[in-house]
């Protein structure tokens, strides 16, 4: 396989002085000397015009010679090259792609919209020309079979309770995902000659025939969770009443007395609303 092969051509304006002087020096000889020999030197002037070039900072010119690659042209300025060469653009500057949603299966099986950011730039012009049929286009199609295969290989969510306990999620782990998905687009897009810059997942959510159940299910964690350090507060506050009171000798309680304190304190403590009390204005056996 060839590789890219960096030319300087001829400098632009010391050609371009060629061409003004061939062009209208033939066309001032014309009525001069009244042979057609002055023609020829205005075709070759204009044979001359065919071979300018300007190349633009971040951008390059592919030369072929009747389909023979014959170089690249990387520094900006004012050229001149063979008039029969065929010069094809291809920008070096760094580009932005913004992948549509996708729905795939995450490694659970469930669906998914996911979609990503793409930075990218041509570094090898011969492989962007030649070793692909049209590069942008390479690049939209394998960055979406990266994101596809990306998303199978990470379950959305950690589901501990479902014996799915992952160390890497597509949710929370935002920088172990960004790295697996650059070098797996840099892996696809090598062929092509292209630099990956930066990937990173631009969007990212449960589809819509699953989004509502998923949400439930989330609230109904985040409230198992806060139940139950609720609980494991009160029972410590317990604990700690009825060991207060059995220190300082402030009441003498029985098994059925301190059961009842305990079973009031927990629902004062556990209720979702504050609770109402009751004074009791009588005596402890009343």
């Amino acid at each position: 396989m060839k590789e890219e092969k960096i030319i300087v051509p001829a400098n632009g304006y010391l050609m371009l002085l060629v061409f003004l002087v061939l062009f209208f020096g033939s066309i001032a000889l014309i009525p001069i000397y009244k042979t057609p020999w002055p023609v020829f030197g205005i075709v070759a002037a204009l044979l001359i015009a065919f071979g300018f070039l300007m190349v633009q900072p971040n951008g390059s010119r592919v030369l072929l010679l009747f389909g023979k690659y014959v170089g690249t042209v990387k520094k900006n300025g004012y050229y001149w090259v063979n008039p029969f060469y065929t010069k094809k653009k291809i920008s070096l500057r760094a580009s932005n792609f913004d992948s549509e949603r996708l729905k795939v299966n995450d490694k659970l099986g469930n669906p998914v919209m996911i979609s990503t950011i793409l930075v990218w730039r041509v570094q090898n012009t011969y492989k962007a020309a030649f070793d692909v049929d049209n590069y942008e286009n390479f690049v939209r199609v394998q960055t979406d079979a990266a994101v596809r295969k990306l998303a199978s290989m990470y379950p959305y969510d950690n589901f501990a309770d479902e014996g799915h306990d992952e160390d890497i999620t597509l949710r929370s782990s935002v920088n172990e995902v960004s790295e697996a998905l650059e070098k797996e687009i840099d892996e696809r897009l090598s062929i092509a000659g292209i630099e990956v810059l930066e990937a990173r997942i631009g969007y990212l959510a449960y589809a819509q025939e699953i989004a509502n159940a998923m949400l439930k299910r989330q609230q109904a964690t985040a409230i198992v969770a806060a139940r139950h350090k609720i609980v494991e507060g009160a029972v410590s506050m317990v604990e700690m009443a009825i060991e207060e009171l059995n220190k300082k000798n402030v009441v003498d309680l029985d098994e059925e007395r301190k059961a009842a304190m305990v079973s009031n304190l927990m629902v004062v403590l556990c209720g979702d609303k504050d609770a109402s009390p009751v004074v009791n204005t009588g005596t402890l056996n009343h």
